[in-house]
């Protein structure tokens, strides 16, 4: 997905990679932030919405639903949305609580680029 994007910009700006140009440099031309770094902000921002909801709706009881007995497969384990989500909160260095003040929230999730 970088390749793609790093290959994009280059194309924006006129650059080719045998022009050397680092690609922090072209991003920083460009402007633009990375299209990893919109889709956590994205990501959080829907976990900020879930994490708001009132706690009555039956979707409440699908996302604690736990199936016993379930064997996994082979191979790597899934990536679940859950995860993803405390992997990106831990990396910046948010809590859960802070969902409960939208604004504060769309402040330390905002990407800027």
């Amino acid at each position: 997905m970088k390749v793609a994007e790093m290959r994009m910009l280059r194309w924006m700006y006129g650059y080719t990679r045998k022009d050397r140009v680092r690609n922090k440099i072209i991003r920083d031309k460009v402007g633009v932030a990375s299209v990893e770094d919109k889709l956590r902000e994205s990501s959080m921002r829907w976990f900020g919405y879930v994490e708001r909801r009132d706690v009555d709706p039956p979707v409440m009881r699908c996302e604690r639903l736990s199936i016993a007995g379930l064997r996994k497969g082979r191979g790597r384990p899934k990536k679940y949305w859950g995860d993803i989500v405390r992997q990106d909160i831990s990396l910046l260095r948010l809590t859960e609580d802070m969902t409960h003040d939208r604004k504060a929230w769309r402040s330390r999730i905002k990407v800027v680029g």
